[in-house]
């Protein structure tokens, strides 16, 4: 998001299917690292993705890191989340990548299982203090190859201000079930100005998609790379967002797709337009600067009203990885050592990217967050005991799903296809996109 740690919302759009299919073109990227210092002075690249403020606390983050290290030089290499992947995929299959990599849960797989990434389970890299899910997402069977930047989870953002005006109370997100859910945005549509509805829609995403299926017992993915789903499923999913539109719960189907163009400080959360709104914890923060008001996390409802059954889990939101072919592993992975586990990293870097998955980090730089910072660390701790199960990585061919649901979506929402053939055309393409 492209300044907030992934893209907009639950949103990655752009170049899915043209890196994907780069990467896809890479003959085995194998061969391994071959440790050339000399104890002389290194310079290592390092490149990632997002805002001019992502860029400036990154920077005295290297800052802090050559300070301590002043025979490691670190070049850094960034730009907006649309043009990463395209330059990502033609740097490795040209045998250029840059030593230090922010990655992405949709295609550490993609980069891992063809050997672009180094193992940092080989070097010294401390974990101990990391969260274990958090943790694991890194780990495949090609061994560790990301270490987390950040923690996040899949919310529900609630503009209390949209509630006020309306004389609706906030729901109880420990009790509530979608059929609250679509009854509260319903009420709130009904009783606010003409324009502004109770929720934004979902459907531009898979993050919804997939807590949908874990709370009715399936899964986006199975361990071994498949979909975890049925058409039924994702027909369902889809005949309740119909519901929601027949009752004006959430905007018409061309509100929805101008909605998916907007800019983050243009959402209909940020602009007051929606009562509630889908989007990762760790973009609280530039909502309400956004907004101009304070902003509510809410957990998922659930199917039967107990907080644990929203089958919530802790996200990666993104990966410091290192390329295989890296000509200083050992420099490397002291980097990516100082980011997750220096409380001088932490405090350059803050929340930026997500709840620091370092405890002890975490502990130390909480008087630093700002409050919105502090709220959504908070979420994170507070859902910590109703976790479910940490779903299973995105397979290869995985960062084309999100622009598969997107479509059908639309196509539902336009009634140019009913849930069930939408549902039936969807999965024979994820199917083929993943395979």
């Amino acid at each position: 998001m492209p300044s907030t740690g992934a893209p907009r919302r639950f949103r990655k759009t752009g170049v899915v299917a043209a890196a994907a299919a780069v990467v896809l073109a890479l003959s085995a990227c194998g061969g391994g690292a071959t440790p050339q210092s000399d104890g002389g002075p290194v310079e290592l690249r390092f490149s990632w993705w997002g805002s001019d403020k992502r860029a400036q606390l990154t920077q005295a983050a290297i800052a802090a890191f050559e300070a301590e290290n002043p025979n490691i030089k670190i070049k850094p290499e960034y730009g907006d989340w649309s043009g990463y992947w395209d330059k990502l995929a033609t740097q490795v299959a040209a045998n250029d990548a840059p030593d230090i990599i922010q990655m992405d849960e949709k295609y550490i797989t993609e980069y891992s299982t063809r050997g672009a990434l180094l193992d940092l389970s080989k070097y010294e890299v401390d974990t101990s203090k990391l969260d274990k899910a958090a943790l694991n997402a890194g780990k495949s069977e090609d061994g560790l190859t990301g270490i987390a930047a950040g923690i996040n989870a899949a919310t529900i953002m609630a503009n209390p201000a949209v509630f006020k005006a309306a004389g609706v109370e906030l729901p109880d997100d420990k009790t509530w079930t979608w059929e609250d859910f679509g009854r509260i945005s319903a009420e709130l549509t009904e009783k606010s100005p003409k324009g502004t509805y109770g929720s934004a829609a979902y459907g531009t995403d898979e993050a919804s998609l997939g807590v949908w299926l874990r709370q009715n017992g399936k899964s986006l993915y199975t361990s071994d790379g498949k979909l975890g789903f049925e058409p039924s499923d994702v027909a369902d999913w889809w005949a309740f967002l119909k519901e929601l539109s027949e009752k004006k719960a959430v905007p018409s189907a061309s509100e929805v797709v101008e909605a998916e163009a907007a800019a983050l400080d243009q959402s209909g959360l940020a602009t007051g337009k929606n009562g509630l709104a889908f989007w990762w914890s760790n973009q609280l923060p530039a909502l309400e600067k956004a907004a101009g008001t304070d902003l509510q996390i809410l957990r998922f409802p659930s199917t039967t009203g107990k907080a644990a059954d929203a089958k919530l889990w802790y996200k990666a939101s993104q990966f410091w990885s290192a390329s295989s072919r890296t000509k200083h592993p050992v420099e490397t992975a002291k980097f990516i050592n100082f980011l997750a586990n220096n409380t001088k990293a932490g405090e350059a870097l803050l929340a930026d990217r997500g709840v620091y998955p370092n405890s002890d980090v975490r502990a130390a730089i909480e008087p630093k967050l700002t409050p919105a910072d502090i709220k959504v660390v908070k979420f994170i701790d507070q859902i910590k005991g109703e976790l479910g199960e940490a779903p299973a990585p995105p397979p290869k061919g995985a960062g084309a799903i999100q622009e598969i649901v997107k479509r059908y979506t639309s196509e539902v929402l336009f009634n140019r296809l009913s849930t069930d053939e939408a549902g039936k055309k969807a999965v024979d393409e994820m199917k083929s996109a993943i395979s």
